[in-house]
């Protein structure tokens, strides 16, 4: 087991302070950073505004159907048809699971852990905010999570990885893992894929078709988009108009597809703000006995665009209510 392999649930900035609570909140208490952390709201009124209205009921022909009520059954009314799906098709490249093993990772298709179940709570949690968020119409945001931390080495491509491969496992969803850290990509190497065109190069080409990029996996339910081309514009690219149209494209027709996008340090790279503007949900690693309370706090300003900033500890050793996930399944480690 690896030093990263205790994962603390989402804090939430709203539970109140009492006995047995777990390391995040407790940190949360100490560090008041209940200020810091954007609740869950709904969107902005001019994102509503912005909004496709919905389609005008004309009458048929004529003075007579013309004056008709629009609720009238006998007034033809335009169907809306749904947009047609973007289906990925990339070969299914075979994941290396011993790679996986050797870093401690989640292994598809393997016994059942305390790491497996630990990010079997924190997706379940990510996948309730990502609802609540359909509901306020937020569209494709509700189906984008960023992952980062404010400094490197705090664990958020491993816990991207992690959450990835236990939403993969959910029967009527699939994922897409974005390699947004441009700068020092990582994904690929870790699981064993080919490189190739990736986000960077759909951003720069008008011509590409993003979804030609996607790697398929032999992990049903799991797709890896690459970083793409290095470019020392990034984060020019990212705030360029055609980064909205790049990114519809991934979920067009597909509202059960959620996209986990492994960003770089917030306090290190300045593509993780960028895309804080695209995302319903920015879940920032803190790593347990190394993460400031300075950093932390201008990581979260940084990412303070995405309507809701979350909290996720990892590297913790100790639980306060000695919760030992996985022994139920014979998991002893």
């Amino acid at each position: 087991m690896t030093e990263h392999s205790k994962i603390s649930r989402l804090a939430r900035a709203d539970r109140p302070s009492r006995q047995g609570q777990s390391l995040i909140e407790r940190a949360t208490a100490r560090f008041d950073l209940n200020s810091l952390i954007a609740r869950p709201h709904f969107l902005p009124s001019e994102v509503s505004r912005n909004m496709p209205a919905a389609p005008e009921v004309r009458g048929l022909a004529g003075p007579e159907q013309a004056s008709a009520p629009a609720n009238d059954p006998q007034v033809a009314q335009p169907a809306k048809s749904a947009p047609t799906r973007v289906e990925f098709h990339g070969k299914a490249h075979p994941v290396d699971r011993d790679r996986l093993r050797e870093q401690g990772l989640i292994v598809p298709e393997g016994a059942v852990t305390a790491l497996l179940e630990e990010f079997r709570i924190v997706k379940r949690q990510i996948l309730v905010q990502a609802a609540d968020l359909r509901r306020q119409n937020a569209g494709a945001m509700a189906q984008r999570v960023l992952i980062s931390s404010p400094h490197p080495g705090e664990g958020k491509t491993y816990c991207a990885l992690n959450l990835a491969l236990a939403m993969a496992a959910e029967t009527e969803s699939e994922v897409l893992l974005v390699d947004a850290d441009f700068a020092k990509p990582s994904l690929l190497s870790t699981l064993g894929l080919p490189g190739g065109p990736g986000l960077m190069d759909a951003l720069m080409d008008e011509t590409r078709d993003v979804r030609d990029c996607v790697l398929g996996t032999d992990i049903p339910g799991l797709w890896v988009l690459p970083a793409g081309d290095t470019t020392n514009h990034d984060s020019e690219y990212l705030a360029s108009s055609r980064t909205a149209r790049v990114l519809e494209r991934l979920t067009e027709g597909a509202p059960r597809r959620m996209v986990i996008f492994d960003s770089p340090p917030a306090l290190a790279a300045s593509p993780a703000a960028e895309l804080a503007k695209y995302v319903g949900q920015a879940i920032v690693i803190v790593r347990a006995d190394r993460t400031g309370q300075g950093s932390l706090e201008d990581a979260i300003s940084l990412l303070s665009a995405c309507p809701n900033v979350q909290l996720l500890l990892n590297g913790a050793q100790f639980s306060p209510s000695g919760r030992r996930f996985g022994t139920y399944y014979g998991y002893k480690g």
